[in-house]
């Protein structure tokens, strides 16, 4: 191993960053043909050869210790799966399904492709005669093959002869060949498909001409597979342009005991005195021929795609179009500017580094170019070693004033949440390819940050693979920069502080030009309670603050927490004013009268006005929370379906904090100031409670919790203010058992007893970037009551398409697909490494919850 690892080295080809080893090592005995000999021939061929494996899946032949000698053959391996282990994510792949499987197929589209299969040994590259479509399906064949086989006794003269007849009868339809000597033993013709024939039309196109040339010329043509038939005759082979069969591609290398390759030829040296070529004769012959398989490369993939193909329209272009239309002015502290961007004369471009504490912490990148910001959010911000590389996913173009924003972005809007610069500079670029790669310099000035002379290179990985189109590979080339820290609590509470001073971020209502951001106007709201209708004067409507999840070891000084029990309920954000209330979701959506003895409840509390945040819960028959039970609850409407569950699943409202009180906002106040009025206006019990807090002993809540069979520990700031709509770091919550929120995006059909209705819901939770990855399917804890209920309600929302990401083959057979808008919760045992739940078991629907909601919980 050690003697590798001192051959090893890290290249970038094209861009992509390769790993090649052992470059030594000899893969033709015969010639002392090296793999450093082969991965230089590939790369020099490679503007030649990859418009020929452009868009088709690729077969490998490895020899990976070399090919032997005649007395003792080197072993093959015949490859057809690629490893997910060792692939580099750069290479692009589509899946085909055999009857044994699904297999994943390298697509050579560029140099680093071809040159990463030579690093492995793949000598021998086959390539069926079709090309995938855009949406990685099947399509039909761009050519057609014949394979000119000698049998015993002949050579390639026969071969070349049989090659001349078959040109002319093709030439009678309208069709030119284009011949090819193998590398093996016989020649290979190919000609030009418009695209309009199935794999099965050219197979039989092929068949009817080998039989007739057969009929023709007995003497020295055989159609037939038999082998005991081809004595002193050329078997033309017609089976290849199968959709299931593959050639070896042109310009490829052939594992013989010499390193000879499939090299194409004019049909005037057929009549010459035939021989094999090896790569280096085929690649002086292409220095002064060039590609004599040119016409048949189809027009989209003939040619390179310009460097900078959009260089001509930019000044017509508005790059802060799509940036206007996600944000509105009014409603964020994000410069949005009206006019298009311009492009600063004479100053060293800016690049900044914003922490961003939005539905998922991240780091948004950005590099000035063109008069604006282009932006890549990166999840784990710089990388800090050259060994490992980041996922950053390319974002809206932003406004250069974005440079020194930081503050608070309101949570309903698009990117809510705390934004700090992580680190500014200026960068120096060494290499800008659009959409493609990016290599810069850069010089930070912020301590912590990525420090000066920090070579970071950007790399497109979008679509190969299935990869969203906006993935890139974040590189560190030189450099030294800091292992990233997010913020503390205690700097995120002094942000939201200092924007509050700046600017009311909390309350969203009309307001008189008297009304300040501590007083602001009531808003008028109609109160939909049973009984005559009513205006009321409701306190504006807050959005809910945010547990974030945490460890115990994120408390270093207990002393500065409280401790309160997590509630297994649903949000409730209650609005008192008249002697009337309203009650709220999580969403701003009412459910007053799906609750109507908390309304009631609620209404007798003695305030002129108030906004009270709890959850509301219902008990089992041992007294604990149930949220499977408050199922029975959710969602009710009706009169008589609320009065007959009232009767058999009662609830209650624990409340644990005070956000408005008698025409005053509390949000600004400390936690427990918060809560000493929350105790000193609810005292006495019954069907609305203010549950215990424990003031800094964690490990008493924890086995109050567990004892009490609670769903777990939420520990609040003791001098944290509330941050209304934010998921802050000063509310923490511990689990005492594994739960998830899900989306549900399909079902299958059930069986036995469950025939008829839903047999399991399959499953997604949204990655970092937003895609609805599948995270298994759930059949356990439903009612049969609840599977008939939802087999209904699923019917309205079906769709042709599966909306979750990496869904196995197995999954979905028989399974129908819904749109991805219902949330759930289960419990589970562990997250597994393909990202998928353990044991998974159904809690209940999420009413309260939006997809965008939904974030994977930590193992």
């Amino acid at each position: 191993m050690a003697a590798e690892q001192e051959q090893s080295q890290t290249v970038s080809v094209d861009g992509m960053l390769l790993k090649i080893s052992n470059l030594d090592k000899v893969l033709y005995p015969a010639t002392g043909t090296t793999k450093g000999d082969v991965i230089a021939y590939y790369t020099e061929i490679a503007p030649i050869m990859v418009p020929h494996l452009n868009g088709r899946p690729v077969t490998r032949k490895r020899w990976v210790h070399g090919v032997g000698t005649e007395a003792e053959p080197g072993a093959v391996f015949f490859q057809k799966n690629l490893d997910p282990r060792s692939t580099p994510d750069w290479v692009r792949r589509f899946a085909i399904e055999h009857r044994s499987g699904t297999n994943e197929y390298p697509i050579v589209n560029d140099l680093a492709t071809l040159a990463w299969l030579a690093q492995l040994a793949s000598l021998e590259i086959h390539v069926p005669q079709w090309r995938f479509d855009r949406d990685g399906s099947v399509g039909n064949p761009d050519r057609l093959v014949l394979d000119l086989d000698p049998g015993p006794g002949v050579g390639l003269a026969e071969c070349a002869q049989v090659a001349h007849w078959a040109r002319d009868a093709l030439q009678a339809v309208g069709l030119e060949l284009f011949p090819v000597t193998s590398g093996s033993k016989g020649i290979h013709l190919y000609a030009h498909l418009d695209g309009s024939h199935s794999s099965a039309d050219a197979s039989k196109i092929a068949k009817e001409l080998a039989r007739s040339l057969q009929s023709v010329h007995p003497e020295l043509v055989v159609s037939e597979m038999a082998k005991a038939q081809r004595k002193g005759k050329v078997f033309i082979d017609w089976s290849q342009n199968n959709a299931n069969k593959t050639t070896i591609s042109p310009y490829s290398l052939r594992g013989r005991m010499r390193p000879t390759v499939a090299a194409p030829r004019t049909w005037d040296e057929l009549d010459e005195d035939l021989e094999q070529l090896d790569y280096e004769e085929l690649s002086a012959r292409v220095g002064e021929l060039g590609d004599l398989l040119a016409p048949l490369i189809p027009a989209e993939v003939d040619g390179p795609v310009a460097a900078d193909s959009g260089a001509r329209d930019r000044a017509s272009v508005d790059r802060l179009a799509k940036y206007r239309s996600m944000r509105d002015p009014d409603r964020t502290p994000e410069p949005v500017p009206a006019e298009a961007p311009q492009v600063r004369d004479g100053d060293q471009p800016m690049f900044v580094i914003q922490e961003h504490h939005a539905r998922r912490l991240h780091y948004d990148f950005r590099l000035e170019h063109d008069g604006v910001l282009v932006s890549w959010a990166v999840p784990k911000g710089v990388p800090t070693g050259t060994k490992t590389n980041h996922l950053a996913v390319q974002t809206e173009d932003h406004p250069i004033e974005y440079g020194s924003f930081s503050g608070i972005i309101p949570q309903a809007e698009y990117g809510g949440g705390e934004v700090i610069i992580f680190d500014t500079g200026t960068f120096e670029l060494e290499k800008w390819r659009d959409g493609r790669e990016v290599i810069a310099t850069l010089n930070g000035t912020k301590p912590g940050g990525v420090g000066t002379d920090c070579k970071i290179a950007l790399i497109h990985t979008g679509g190969r693979g299935g990869q969203p189109e906006n993935h890139w590979l974040m590189h560190l080339m030189s450099g030294s920069p800091t292992e990233p820290v997010p913020a503390t609590p205690d700097e995120l509470t002094a942000l939201h502080e200092q924007a509050a001073r700046d600017d009311d971020l909390v309350w969203h209502s009309n307001r008189d030009e008297d009304a300040g951001p501590e007083n602001p106007k009531p808003a008028r709201v109609s109160e939909p309670v049973e009984g005559p209708s009513s205006v009321v004067d409701f306190p504006p409507e807050i959005k809910p603050m945010l547990a974030s999840t945490a460890e115990e070891t994120d408390f270093s000084d207990e002393r500065d927490w409280a401790f309160e029990m997590k509630w297994d309920g649903v949000r409730a954000v209650c609005y008192l004013a008249g002697g009337q209330a309203k009650i709220l979701s999580r969403r701003g959506l009412e459910s007053s009268v799906s609750y109507p003895e908390i309304v009631d409840a609620l209404s007798g509390i003695a305030v002129d006005n108030a906004i009270l945040d709890g959850e509301i819960v219902a008990l089992d028959d041992h007294g604990r929370p149930s949220f499977s039970r408050l199922q029975n609850r959710m969602n009710l409407t009706q009169p008589t379906d609320v009065a007959r569950a009232r009767r058999t699943t009662p609830v209650q409202l624990v409340i644990f904090d005070v956000l408005y009180l008698d025409g005053r906002s509390l949000v600004k106040e400390h936690y427990v100031d918060r809560r000493r009025r929350l105790q000193e206006l609810i005292t006495d019990g019954g069907r609305i409670q203010v549950p215990p807090s424990f003031d800094g002993d964690l490990e008493t809540a924890l086995s109050a919790s567990e004892s009490l069979g609670l769903e777990g520990v939420v520990a609040k700031r003791r001098t944290s203010i509330y941050q209304a709509g934010s998921r802050g770091r000063t509310w923490l919550k511990i689990k005492n058992f594994k739960t998830q929120e899900v989306v549900v995006g399909g079902w299958r059909d059930g069986n036995g007893r469950r025939a008829g209705t839903v047999g399991a819901l399959l499953i997604g939770v949204p990655d970092e970037v937003g895609r609805l990855r599948y995270a298994g399917r759930v059949g356990s804890g439903f009612s049969d009551a609840e599977l008939e209920r939802i087999a209904k309600q699923f019917r309205s929302m079906a769709r042709d398409d599966c909306p979750l990401d990496d869904v196995p083959r197995i999954d979905t057979r028989d399974a129908h697909w819904i749109e991805p808008r219902l949330v759930g919760e289960v419990s589970y045992g562990e997250w597994t490494d393909d990202h998928r739940l353990r044991h998974p078991v159904w809690r209940g629907w999420r009413p309260d919850k939006t997809p965008d909601d939904v974030r994977m919980e930590p193992n």
